[in-house]
C-alpha cells in the first residue's frame, strides 16, 4: 500500500508540472505559437526517447501507438490551445472538468470498472472546486470553443481509458512506450502548427529555455510518470489528478506574476484536494489505522 501511495503521489507530479505550461508560455515562448509550442513540446521528446530505448513496436502497436499518441497528447493539445482561444480559460477549465465523469463511464463500459458513491462525490466537489478557481473568470459562451474543450475532454479521457485498456507492448519499457506517443503526437501536430503559424521569426534566448523546459520537464519527465501511474493505479484515480494542473496554475500565477487569488479560489483549490482525495484508491480509515498500530507499537 506503502508502495501505491508513493506511485499516487508520483503521478500527481505531471500535472503540476503541466500546470507551469501556462506562465512558461506566456512569459518565456513567442506570442501566437500555441501550436508550435504544443509540436515543439512534444516531437523532441518522443525523438530523443525512441532513439535511446532503440525498441520498435511489433505489427499489432503501430496503430494503437498512433492512436494513443493522438489521442492523449496530439488532438488533445490541438483541442487545447484553441478552446483557450474562443473561451476564458476558466469556462475551457469548467468543461474540461467533466473528464473524470467519461473517464468513469469508459471505465465502466471498457474495463468492467464498478463506480462507487465515492467517485460520484468526488465528481460533483471537484466541479465546484474548478468552478472556484475559475470564479475571477468571466463566463462566455462560443460554440466553437465549447465543441474543442469537450472534444479535447473526450479525447484525452479515451486516451486514459484505452491506456489501461491495451497495456504496454511487452518488448518495451515505460520510457520507449512514452516516447512513441510523444512522437506520433508530435508529428500530428507539426503539419498543423507549419501550416497554421509557420516557423516563429525570431527566436531568443529565453525562448530556447522556454521550449527545452517545456519539452524536457513538461513531455519527457511529466508523461513518463502519468503513463506509470495509468500503468499502476485505477485510470479514475489518475484522472482526478489532472485538476492539480488548475491548482498548480492558479499558484503559480499567484507567486510569480503578482495575480490576485481570492478566498473562492484558495476553497476551489482546498475542494480539489479533497475530490483527489475521495477519489484515491487508498481510504482515510485505512491510512488512519496504519497510525493508530504505529502509536499502538510505540
Amino acid at each position: 500500500m506503502q508502495s501505491g501511495r508513493t506511485t499516487l503521489l508520483l503521478t500527481s507530479l505531471a500535472p503540476i508540472i503541466w500546470g507551469s505550461t501556462y506562465i512558461v508560455t506566456t512569459e518565456w515562448l513567442p506570442e501566437n505559437s500555441p501550436l508550435m509550442a504544443s509540436a515543439i513540446r512534444a516531437l523532441p521528446a518522443g525523438l530523443l526517447l525512441v532513439l535511446f530505448t532503440r525498441t520498435l513496436p511489433n505489427s499489432q502497436w503501430w496503430l494503437k501507438l498512433a492512436s494513443l499518441g493522438i489521442l492523449n497528447i496530439g488532438l488533445f493539445f490541438y483541442c487545447l490551445f484553441y478552446a483557450a482561444t474562443y473561451l476564458p480559460g476558466g469556462t475551457a477549465a469548467l468543461l474540461m472538468a467533466s473528464q473524470p465523469v467519461i473517464v468513469m463511464l469508459l471505465s465502466w463500459y471498457l474495463l468492467n470498472t464498478k463506480l462507487t458513491w465515492r467517485q460520484g462525490i468526488a465528481s460533483v466537489i471537484s466541479f465546484a472546486g474548478v468552478a472556484l478557481l475559475a470564479a475571477n473568470s468571466e463566463v462566455s459562451l462560443n460554440v466553437a470553443g465549447v465543441v474543442l474543450a469537450l472534444t479535447g475532454t473526450v479525447s484525452m479521457a479515451s486516451g486514459v481509458v484505452l491506456t489501461k485498456k491495451w497495456g504496454r507492448p511487452e518488448n518495451m519499457s515505460m520510457l520507449s512506450f512514452t516516447g512513441w506517443q510523444l512522437l506520433f503526437g508530435g508529428i500530428f501536430l507539426l503539419p498543423i502548427a507549419l501550416w497554421v503559424e509557420g516557423v516563429p521569426s525570431q527566436l531568443t534566448t529565453i525562448n530556447y529555455i522556454g521550449y527545452g523546459y517545456l519539452s524536457v520537464f513538461g513531455a519527457l519527465l511529466a508523461y513518463y510518470l502519468w503513463f506509470r501511474g495509468i500503468d499502476q493505479l485505477p485510470t479514475v484515480s489518475v484522472s482526478f489528478l489532472g485538476f492539480l494542473s488548475s491548482v498548480s496554475a492558479c499558484l503559480l500565477g499567484y507567486f510569480f506574476l503578482n495575480e490576485k487569488l481570492s478566498a473562492l479560489q484558495i476553497i476551489g483549490a482546498f475542494a480539489v484536494l479533497l475530490a483527489i482525495a475521495l477519489a484515491s484508491p487508498f481510504k482515510f480509515n485505512s491510512l488512519l489505522n496504519f497510525h493508530v498500530k504505529k502509536r499502538n507499537l510505540q
